[in-house]
C-alpha cells in the first residue's frame, strides 16, 4: 500500500483482537539493506518449499529473487540477491507511476506468477520476471475497488485456483476466485474494523494464512495472522495465530509460508518500508507447533 493506512488507536480496537490460537514462536529478524531507488517497498514475498530462494515484490514495480542463507538452527543469516528486474506492461515496457503500484504475488500453476496492482486495479501474469504481462480479465467487482484499497493479497489454493483479497471493503473480506477463465465469488472471510489484509498463502497443510495489519500512528505497526480451514467453500475454522503489540515489527505485507526440516510450519514476512529511511525492509520468521 502506497500511503500509509488509517489510525486504529480506540479502546475498543484492543480489546476486540482475539487471543491466538496454537503455539506460536518466533524465531528471528533479518534487516535487509540494498541500494538505489527502486529498493524497498517490499509488499509481497514467495519462498521456495525448501526455505532457500524466494522472489520479492516491490510497490516500485521491481522483483528481486535470490537465496535466504540460513544458520544450523535455520535461521536468515543473509541474503543473496540477483539484481532488481521491473515488471513489465503487456506492450514489454517497464511500469511506470501510477501503474507500478505492485501488491499482491503468487506462484502460477506450471511456473511465472500472479502480480495485483492498485490505483489501476488489475492482475497480471507473469510467465518470467523479464516477460510482457499478460492480463486477466478482471471481474466488474474490481471497478469499485478504493484507489489504494485494492487488490492487496494474492494466493494459490491448492486446486491451482487464483484468490484475491482486496485491502478495503464493507463489513467483510470478499474473496473473488479465478479459475478456469472465469471470476466467481465463492465466500467471504469476517472483517474487523482496524484490521486490514495485506498478504496470503496456502501452506503445505492446505490452510489459508492471511496477514493483516493495523496502524498506530507514531507507535508503529500491528500485524495479525489468520488461520483459516476451508472444507471445499466453506469456512470450517477461522483462528487467530498471532497477533503482535504495535512497534513489534515493521510494516509487514507480504508472507510465505512453508514447512522446515523439522515439519514445522513457518511463517516467513516481509515489511514494506513505505521508502522512508525510518523504517525497515525486514523479513522475520514465525514457527507454528501444532
Amino acid at each position: 500500500m502506497r500511503r500509509g493506512p488509517g489510525l486504529g488507536l480506540t479502546l475498543a480496537a484492543v480489546l476486540a483482537v482475539p487471543a491466538a490460537a496454537g503455539e506460536v514462536q518466533f524465531l528471528g529478524r533479518f534487516d535487509w539493506q540494498g541500494e538505489g531507488a527502486i529498493f524497498g517497498g517490499f509488499s509481497g514475498l514467495e519462498v521456495t518449499p525448501d526455505g532457500a530462494g524466494f522472489l520479492a515484490l516491490s510497490d516500485s514495480g521491481a522483483t528481486l529473487a535470490g537465496r535466504l542463507v540460513r544458520d544450523g538452527a535455520g535461521r536468515i543469516v543473509a541474503i543473496e540477491a540477483d539484481r532488481p528486474v521491473m515488471l513489465h506492461d503487456s506492450a514489454g515496457r517497464v511500469v511506470r507511476d501510477p501503474l507500478d503500484d505492485a501488491e499482491g504475488l503468487t506462484w502460477a500453476p506450471g511456473g511465472g506468477f500472479f502480480v495485483s496492482f492498485e490505483l489501476e486495479h488489475r492482475i497480471a501474469f507473469y510467465p518470467s520476471r523479464d516477460a510482457a504481462a499478460r492480463g486477466l480479465v478482471a471481474p466488474r467487482a474490481f471497478r469499485d475497488l478504493a484507489p489504494n484499497g485494492g487488490i492487496e493479497a494474492l494466493a494459490l489454493a491448492p486446486d491451482g485456483a487464483l484468490l484475491a483479497f482486496p485491502e478495503v471493503g464493507a463489513g467483510v473480506i470478499a474473496v473473488h476466485r479465478y479459475r478456469g477463465g472465469a471470476w466467481d465469488r465463492p465466500f467471504d472471510l469476517g472483517r474487523d474494523r482496524v484490521w486490514r489484509p495485506v498478504g496470503a498463502d496456502f501452506g503445505p497443510d492446505g490452510r489459508l494464512y492471511l496477514l493483516e495489519r493495523d496502524f498506530w500512528g507514531l507507535i508503529g505497526f500491528r500485524s495479525r495472522v489468520r488461520r483459516i480451514t476451508l472444507a471445499g467453500e466453506r469456512v470450517v475454522a477461522d483462528e487467530v495465530l498471532l497477533a503482535t503489540r504495535a512497534g513489534r515489527h515493521d510494516n509487514l505485507e507480504g508472507i510465505a509460508v512453508w514447512r522446515d526440516a523439522a515439519g514445522a510450519i513457518r511463517l516467513t514476512m516481509i515489511a514494506d518500508d513505505n521508502f522512508r529511511a525510518l523504517q525497515r525492509s525486514e523479513i522475520v520468521e514465525y514457527r507454528v507447533e501444532d
